[in-house]
């Protein structure tokens, strides 16, 4: 627990200074907008409801159908579910200097002591599926613990090694350019459980998912934007842009519930969107 705390003191200080003044800023404009048109009490109580907690970012709201027990790491937030034996979701926001530490990637897979129903790495042994992490250790070479809970396997999933190496390792790659591009982005990803499960592995029984999710929110571009991509598990014939979709549509297929922190306009605007060619030009 003294672990987690510290992430999260170390999480909120980062996002703060990343994340908060721009989102901030965002809704302070659309009330100096409107502030023409009212008198001064009026704009003043709307200052006041013009403040976000820059972390609520990172918040979702869990599909009611799955269980869920959230977690803090250093580095990310999690919903585990104990009964599939891996994540319901993961989130975590990149910043550009993150993409560029220099610890080494630390390689060593073992079940977290702390969770209940985390599965043990040899339940992956002889499956036909790679240890797929969800936040990626190349995400967290910013520091050594973060990089290390990133190989907890309470933040891994059953991947084909076409997905794990292919189509979601490319995303992975173009999230960390998307970071430098922006200063800082907010992702959350995991395996679509309200799929059926028809497989599971391991003496833990791990459900193998069919389909994986991950959506991404970039709170300081003008005007802030979002995309949602779904991949099948296995190959993905045509690349990442056939995943690609709104956050709305994959709110649709897993059941949950993305930046409700944002305020209504702003989050139906950037989960509406569906412009990887927009994205795709980012450098």
């Amino acid at each position: 627990m003294a672990r987690r705390k510290k992430g999260l003191k170390r999480l909120r200080r980062r996002l703060t200074a990343v994340v908060s003044v721009v989102v901030t800023a965002i809704v302070l404009a659309q009330f100096i907008s409107r502030a023409r048109e009212l008198n001064d009490s009026e704009w003043i109580e709307g200052k006041e409801n013009a403040k976000i907690d820059a972390l609520s970012l990172l918040s979702v709201r869990t599909n009611p159908r799955l269980k869920s027990q959230e977690i803090e790491y250093e580095g990310f937030n999690m919903s585990f579910n104990p009964e599939a034996h891996e994540p319901n979701w993961v989130a975590w926001e990149l910043t550009a200097e993150e993409t560029t530490g220099s610890t080494p990637r630390y390689n060593k897979f073992s079940a977290d002591p702390s969770v209940e129903g985390s599965a043990e790495k040899w339940d992956y042994n002889y499956s036909g599926y790679d240890r797929g992490h969800m936040a990626p250790a190349g995400d967290m070479k910013w520091s050594e613990e973060a990089m290390r809970q990133t190989f907890y396997m309470t933040n891994i999933c059953p991947q084909a090694k076409s997905l794990n190496t292919g189509a979601w390792k490319r995303l992975e790659e173009k999230c960390r350019q998307w970071a430098r591009a922006d200063s800082a982005i907010i992702i959350i990803c995991g395996p679509v459980l309200t799929d059926s499960i028809k497989e599971w592995i391991g003496d833990s029984r791990v459900a193998v998912p069919e389909r994986f999710f991950k959506v991404i929110l970039s709170p300081g571009a003008n005007p802030p934007r979002g995309i949602g991509f779904i991949m099948p598990n296995g190959s993905l014939p045509g690349g990442i842009q056939k995943a690609a979709m709104s956050i709305d549509d994959v709110e649709a297929i897993t059941g949950h519930d993305f930046f409700s922190a944002l305020p209504d306009s702003i989050e139906n605007a950037v989960e509406s969107q569906n412009d990887f060619h927009f994205w795709s030009t980012i450098k």
